[in-house]
């Protein structure tokens, strides 16, 4: 796509932040229309929802790794271990329905079991999305300082 002769160079902090608002900008895009379609909304309203659940995931993101790097700086083994991140994930994931599927249910105006359907569909999208999204901006911008052999 962009040769590593032509790649932006930016540091670590700002290439985090290109990220974040990249992919969210996406997601908006992409949910919001599928939304508007399966929910018969309109337009402004889906894009209006996906903006909305964009913007609590992010801020979800923020305070549930701050609980939870606070939560490990109190533990006797700092490893990051499968348990530990699969136990992450978890807490992220649950926390994230337990926000999004109210938010979900009222701006849609169906019920909890609909909306929590959705968001499992939104999920399962998520997960192949973030990794293709991922991939792509790697091979636009370049791979981090972390995962480069020029260290």
């Amino acid at each position: 796509l962009v040769t590593s002769r032509y790649r932006p160079r930016m540091s670590p902090k700002r290439r985090l932040v290109l990220q974040a608002v990249l992919y969210e900008i996406f997601a908006i895009i992409l949910v919001g229309p599928v939304l508007s379609i399966v929910f018969g909304k309109s337009m402004n309203s889906s894009l209006g929802l996906a903006a909305v659940l964009s913007t609590i995931a992010l801020t979800w993101n923020f305070v549930f790794n701050m609980i939870f790097e606070s939560w490990e700086h109190y533990q006797a083994s700092k490893e990051r271990t499968f348990r530990r991140r699969l136990l992450h994930g978890v807490g992220f994931e649950g926390g994230l329905v337990v926000l999004l599927v109210p938010v979900m249910a009222w701006w849609l105006e169906t019920s909890l079991l609909t909306a929590f359907i959705t968001n499992i569909g939104l999920m399962a999208f998520f997960f192949f999305y973030a990794i293709l999204f991922t991939w792509i901006f790697d091979r636009v911008f370049g791979l981090p300082a972390s995962a480069s052999n020029r260290m």
